[in-house]
């Protein structure tokens, strides 16, 4: 089973490189952050023809998310899966700070509680969007309770936060940063303690046991940063322990950041091995 996490920066902008995605990379699930489509504007037809049904939480300008599940392992007691979203889909996060930000949605994916977030990035130390940031993971780590206790779960998406100071290019650049500060990152710790959940890449690399080079997953679109590797991981992909020991490979699509009209972003690609139990 392959899990894509991709904030995409709009999807109607990139939805050349989204379906070139589709094609190329053929996963089970692409969780998309950023789409910036009022829900009657997302291409849920165009997709469709791709092969993939949509289940979304779409606010319009700004934020929104989705979760694009192949028609052939789509549900079907959902009638067509090409057109009907799923019984099992939730909009929204319960008890975030605002509802109308569109940066939740869950949806169910075989026995996989298949989540896609963006969490909001939170501008400057200093700002109400930094302890609304705040507030949202608190709620996501409820959530994130709830989920895990309900069976496996995947929570993939921009999380706006770099879990250590090895996934930021330079940590002394960052100081009194949103992103890096200590009260985020215990903030993102409390939603992995509080729904058992581990980070993919550092499961996967634990398992290797290999330390690495850093892997980033965002860089800006000024100064050369892609070039010269300036990035940020914020990107996770936070898994329940049974479904962690399916990892087969975790890395990121490069590629996607280069060309034609790239997001700042790149996919980032969980593999998973069939489930021995089931």
């Amino acid at each position: 089973m392959r899990l894509i996490s991709w904030n995409v920066a709009s999807l109607r902008a990139r939805m050349p490189r989204v379906l070139e995605l589709l094609a190329e990379l053929e996963p089970d699930v692409l969780c998309l952050q950023e789409t910036k489509c009022s829900p009657e504007k997302l291409p849920r037809a165009e997709l469709a023809a791709a092969g993939y049904r949509t289940d979304d939480h779409s606010g319009g300008q700004w934020n929104g998310v989705a979760v694009l599940t192949r028609i052939d392992a789509a549900d079907p007691d959902d009638g067509d899966p090409a057109t009907t979203p799923s019984g099992a889909t939730i909009a929204g996060l319960p008890m975030e700070p605002d509802p109308t930000q569109a940066r939740w949605v869950e949806t169910t994916v075989g026995d996989l509680r298949v989540v896609s977030v963006y969490v909001p990035n939170g501008k400057a130390l200093d700002h109400p969007d930094y302890e609304a940031k705040l507030e949202f993971l608190r709620a996501m780590a409820d959530r994130a309770r709830v989920l895990a206790d309900a069976g496996p779960v995947a929570i993939l998406g921009d999380m706006n936060v770099c879990p250590t100071d090895q996934d930021v290019w330079n940590p002394a650049r960052f100081v009194g940063h949103t992103h890096v500060s200590a009260p985020e990152r215990a903030a993102l710790r409390n939603v992995l303690d509080a729904g058992d959940l581990v980070d993919a890449h550092v499961a996967y690399n634990d398992a290797l046991d290999v330390a690495g080079e850093p892997v980033f997953t965002w860089w800006d679109y000024r100064a050369g940063s892609f070039h010269k590797n300036f990035g940020l991981r914020i990107d996770l992909a936070l898994l329940d322990r049974r479904t962690a020991e399916r990892i087969d490979s975790v890395w990121i699509a490069r590629d996607y950041r280069k060309g034609l009209k790239p997001s700042d972003h790149v996919p980032l690609v969980v593999d998973l091995r069939p489930d021995a139990a089931a």
